[in-house]
């Protein structure tokens, strides 16, 4: 199976299925000699994991990460880092129903048109579960980014039709974690969560997007052409489950603007060049530009819902399904860490590719 690894220097590849005994991961090309705070990274790990309130999927797993290679003392020591995440909370009986079924919006046919087999438990290595290994290597990733000056902070932009009016110039991450959704705006998380609340009763599901913000990061990092910074991190996020879509800068909404009002016009400030605004999103040509990078990303609404569906079978037949088991009515508050987890490794290997100038 490709496909499992992410980034060119500092390199992330996962292993593991979702009601496997564990699941995994690989991290190479870690600088040796940074401290890490282990306790940090399970504390973004606890961001990301199930079963925190009665807005996501009851599915209790602690998420306890164990190093095996790689640190010492909480010293990276330059070589590989393996560490492994257990699976306690497997009901994989909750999928029997699935066995001979193609679950709508789920990679259930796909899989079976391209492997000739699948695992039905939860959906095997589809599931979002694997994306708690990208948590423990992004919390690696900012910690390292934090010792340059740079952070990475996301937030919930939208759930459904509900959408914060004005996103801070800069997020304040207590702000957002007070929060229940991870919305920086009291008034707007109310709302939100009182239509997840009502889409949950109805055995329904809801969709949202996440707003990103990289600070911090100096002019002159990434590639062009073709592993231009933003198309990498487009990439990284488009590979994130139930990602549908992405925009950096003014995105979508920019090409309603003339080149007039779109450009960001250079100035200079304390000796150095900056722009008046930064439609842009922080990137020039593939290349940072030294101002904020900003971002959105797009998650449609969580595939598996408790109404019933048309679908078809293995041999062919259409049928009616209806799901069972533990699910999130809506995954983008989860959602926030694995966004930040993906942009802060992109961002590092990045950096570490100027740096080595191997690539």
């Amino acid at each position: 199976m490709a496909g499992n690894s992410f980034g060119k220097i500092f390199v992330l590849t996962t292993y593991g299925e979702s009601h496997g005994t564990a699941i995994g991961g690989i991290i190479d090309g870690c600088p040796a000699g940074i401290q890490l705070d282990l306790e940090e990274i399970q504390k973004e790990l606890d961001r990301r994991k199930p079963g925190q309130s009665n807005l996501t999927t009851q599915r209790k797993e602690s998420d306890r990460v164990t190093f095996h290679s790689g640190i010492l003392d909480g010293l990276t020591l330059g070589t590989p880092i393996g560490f492994l995440i257990p699976n306690k909370d497997q009901r994989s009986k909750d999928y029997s129903n699935i066995e001979n079924v193609y679950r709508p919006s789920h990679a259930d046919y796909t899989y079976d048109k391209k492997y000739g087999i699948r695992d039905v438990r939860g959906g095997g290595r589809s599931s979002a579960r694997e994306t708690a290994c990208r948590v423990v290597a992004g919390a690696i990733a900012k910690q390292i980014l934090a010792t340059r000056g740079i952070s990475v902070i996301a937030c919930v932009r939208a759930i459904g039709q509900i959408e914060i009016n004005d996103l801070p110039v800069k997020l304040d991450v207590e702000q957002v974690e007070a929060s229940a959704v991870r919305c920086p705006d009291p008034e707007t998380t109310n709302k939100m969560v009182e239509v997840i609340m009502q889409v949950k009763k109805e055995g329904d599901s809801l969709g949202g997007v996440v707003h990103c913000q990289v600070d911090g990061l100096p002019a002159g990092i990434g590639e062009p052409v073709f592993d231009k910074l933003h198309a990498d991190l487009g990439k990284a996020m488009l590979s994130i489950n139930a990602v549908k879509g992405f925009q950096i800068g003014s995105g979508f909404e920019g090409v309603k603007l003339k080149g007039s009002e779109h450009n960001d016009e250079f100035v200079m400030e304390d000796g150095e060049p900056t722009t008046k605004t930064n439609k842009a999103g922080g990137v020039l040509g593939g290349i940072s530009n030294g101002e904020q990078i900003y971002f959105d990303v797009a998650f449609k609404p969580t595939a598996t819902i408790y109404k019933k569906q048309q679908t078809v079978t293995k041999d062919n037949k259409e049928t009616e399904f209806q799901a069972e088991g533990r699910h999130d009515p809506c995954v983008v508050p989860r959602a926030v860490p694995i966004v930040e987890s993906m942009a802060a490794i992109t961002i590092l290997d990045a950096m570490l590719r100027k740096e080595s100038n191997q690539f």
